[in-house]
């Protein structure tokens, strides 16, 4: 990989964004690149849902392909994610891929 010394006028190449509110949840590490991947991809591929928040379809092998992660080990971060309250998968049946929706850390939780 080419690396380069940054100077004020460097532009930054594409980057991935992570609230920092992120940082302090108690997650693991590969949980909060995960999420940093999926807010990305929401914002690049998010379908709308009939009441206008977007969601994605990302299969489990998919995001462990995007991760360079196992399949098992994206399912827990997937299930770390959901517990801590940052995403939210909607089911849709037998062999269908999960909505998930992302939900954003409010401001004042920064401040927590």
């Amino acid at each position: 990989m080419n690396c380069e010394f940054m100077i004020a006028s460097t532009p930054l190449p594409p980057c991935m964004p992570l609230p920092k509110a992120m940082l302090r949840l108690p997650v693991s590490n590969t949980a909060k690149v995960m999420y940093a991947r999926l807010l990305d991809e929401i914002l690049t591929r998010g379908t709308e849902d009939s009441n206008g928040i977007l969601f994605i379809r990302f299969p489990v092998m998919e995001i462990a392909a995007a991760l360079s992660r196992s399949p098992q080990t994206c399912k827990r971060s997937l299930n770390e994610l959901e517990q801590a309250g940052m995403i939210m998968r909607v089911r849709q049946g037998i062999g269908e891929v999960s909505h998930i929706y992302i939900l954003l850390p409010r401001e004042d939780a920064a401040h927590e």
